[in-house]
């Protein structure tokens, strides 16, 4: 498997990591409300999202990305997608521990991510790989939960590989 490598605004891959995006959510449809945000991403919407934070991607052609952006003294990862076929091959694993190395190299104190209440897989795979839920959050609209918030130290010794 490669390493992750950066992936900038005007990459090459950029469509291909759409496409990635759309499979890899796909799973989502009907069973969370409301839905996800990328329903209404094209290519350029990723490319804003490369240029506003660092974002990594595995593959040629792309089986995991993650796209970034810095939240006070975390780094947030937003759009972490692992194809299905690839899933279990610690795709995501690198990908996070690639963002962990640049949120210690850039100061930052944790990584974060949200994930939606509905996916109990996600939830366990995220607590496997080191994260803590902290939180919860509802989107507009909503009264009642939709979301967990998820952190880990970027410094914890235990999280390391």
């Amino acid at each position: 498997m490669n390493l992750p490598r950066r992936l900038g605004p005007d990459d090459a891959d950029m469509e291909a990591v759409h496409v990635l995006l759309v499979e890899s959510f796909a799973d989502m449809e009907g069973q969370i409300d409301p839905p996800s945000s990328l329903t209404r991403m094209g290519v350029d919407d990723l490319r804003v999202l490369a240029a506003e934070g660092p974002a990594w991607v595995i593959g040629a052609p792309p089986v995991g990305c993650v796209f970034t952006r810095v939240q006070g003294d975390n780094l947030y990862l937003q759009k972490l997608a692992v194809a299905p076929a690839a899933r279990g091959r610690g795709v995501a694993r690198r990908l996070i521990d690639t963002a962990a190395d640049h949120a210690r190299a850039e100061g930052l104190q944790a990584l974060q991510l949200k994930t939606r209440i509905e996916l109990v897989k996600n939830h366990a795979a995220f607590i496997r790989l080191g994260f803590s839920c902290i939180g919860w959050s509802a989107h507009p609209g909503y009264e009642h939960a939709t979301s967990l918030t998820f952190a880990r130290l970027v410094d914890d010794p235990e999280q390391d590989g």
